[in-house]
């Protein structure tokens, strides 16, 4: 087994990648009550990367109406348009614009994260590891990306007081992908 752990401009293969769904995750963390921090995830999703000539590009979305925060209640709530909206905005999309290594061989992806249909900068830090062979004899990629948004940004407003002072959610929204790429079949 070879592992690669090394600056993404040179450590990305050129070619097309996909999402292995069973072993990836894309998921959110939220201050809750002010007391503890809630955390959800999307059961439905998908990412691509495209690598050629030195360049990469990831494209991933999320199928807003497959939130799993394991209520069906808040889950409906969530699905409104108190929050994503998922009847006029169904899709959650993040498209990069660069990917750049850093000098102790992580990466910073930057792009444009839509949510509800407001489209705003981000940038998320995050690991990339290859593995020219598996188990299987294929080759893997595994990236991982973490960024914090301000969901109000993003159109997502609701929330509510608390009796003695703050309120139920957080504004800060840490965003926390995994993703287990293989090559795409043609």
């Amino acid at each position: 087994m070879t592992l690669t752990r090394a600056p993404a401009q040179n450590l990305i293969p050129t070619g097309s990648w996909s999402v292995d769904p069973i072993h990836s995750s894309v998921g959110f963390e939220v201050k809750h009550m002010v007391v503890s921090t809630f955390r959800g995830n999307f059961r439905e999703f998908d990412a691509q990367l495209e690598t050629a000539d030195g360049e990469s590009r990831l494209i991933g979305t999320a199928r807003v109406e497959s939130v799993d925060v394991r209520d069906e209640n808040l889950a409906a709530h969530l699905a409104s348009p108190e929050f994503f909206d998922a009847e006029r905005h169904p899709e959650i999309r993040f498209e990069s614009t660069a990917i750049r290594a850093d000098d102790d061989g992580r990466f910073t992806a930057e792009g444009e994260l839509t949510v509800k249909g407001n489209t705003r900068a981000v940038e998320a830090q995050g690991e990339l590891v290859h593995i020219a062979e598996d188990i299987a004899g294929g080759e893997r990629i595994g990236l991982s990306l973490e960024t914090t948004v301000d969901r109000r940004e993003f159109g997502l407003e609701w929330n509510a007081p608390l009796p003695k002072g703050g309120f139920a959610l957080g504004n800060d929204v840490k965003l926390v992908v995994t993703l287990e790429l293989v090559p795409k079949e043609v």
